[in-house]
């Protein structure tokens, strides 16, 4: 019993001992700093962390379920009746949506005879207005193909910003050092490990901004050509007209007659540089003969 009480008397000194500790930070009479560090650590709040640990794992929750970052991009292909028109509307969208053309090139084909104009153009939107500008960009013409993707650069912007992290903290030790050091090639040692930090800071921060630069602004390629011309349609040869049978007929022979005299025009100068000499040869060679 004497065990048991002792056990009994300790556990509510215990207890009573952590009720005072925690209020001991609430009197009027304390210190501001304390008042701050007791209200941070959940005396008034009952669903505030009450430990760095606790912090710590909040932290952790909110860089879980913070927004992802993701790199939007789409590629549209659009049949259209007037290139130029719809080029012009698509620019017209991009800057309504506070965009802007990033890229655009422009080709002019000849098909069966008439001209087929095609037009590529890039053109980069904020992204939440990523969706809407597709959806617009669609209705301008006949959707060939479509092609929208999403890549997560979340983990890759979180590991470049705690690496960029470590490394500031490397660079501010090295200036210590560099600062300390009186030896002449110990401060040539702390100027090279201090070039190759900075260079790698330099470097993590480029790529930084680009992959955030291409979460800010999606990419939007889209691909404008014109409807082909059709192909004649096809006649059999016995319902061609009389008179038409008759002129492509002449066509025909005139044509031939061209033909041959090009090429003899064409084979004159061999007939006179090779023919002449052979036909010497051949008299020569009878009448030795005879």
């Amino acid at each position: 019993m004497n065990r048991h009480t002792v056990a009994v008397v300790a556990l509510v000194a215990l207890v009573a001992l952590a009720g005072c500790s925690g209020l001991g930070g609430t009197g009027n009479g304390g210190d501001g700093a304390i008042e701050q560090e007791s209200a941070g650590d959940g005396a008034g709040d009952a669903n505030a962390p009450d430990s760095d640990s606790d912090g710590e794992a909040s932290d952790a929750q909110q860089l879980q379920t913070r927004q992802r970052q993701l790199i939007r991009t789409a590629e549209i292909r659009l049949r259209v009746n007037d290139t130029e028109r719809a080029s012009e509307r698509v620019r017209e969208l991009a800057a309504d949506r506070g965009g802007f053309v990033s890229d655009s090139s422009r080709a002019v084909e000849e098909r069966r005879g008439e001209t087929v104009r095609t037009e590529t153009i890039t053109v980069r939107v904020p992204s939440e207005e990523f969706g809407p500008t597709v959806a617009e960009v669609e209705s301008l013409g006949e959707v060939r193909s479509a092609d929208t993707r999403s890549e997560d650069v979340t983990d890759q912007l979180v590991d470049i910003e705690a690496r960029l992290e470590n490394l500031r903290a490397e660079r501010d030790r090295l200036r210590e050092l560099y600062d300390r050091a009186n030896d002449t090639e110990d401060v040539l040692a702390v100027q090279r490990e201090l070039s190759d930090v900075q260079e790698e800071i330099e470097r993590l921060e480029a790529r930084q901004a680009a992959l955030e630069r291409d979460v800010a602004l999606a990419t939007v390629t889209v691909r404008l050509s014109e409807e082909p011309p059709e192909p004649p349609a096809s006649t059999a040869w016995y319902d061609t007209g009389l008179v038409a049978a008759f002129l492509s007929s002449v066509s025909g022979v005139a044509t031939t007659v061209r033909a041959l005299a090009v090429a003899v025009a064409y084979l004159a100068p061999y007939a006179v540089v090779f023919g002449v000499p052979a036909a010497g040869g051949v008299v020569a060679w009878r009448r030795l003969r005879s």
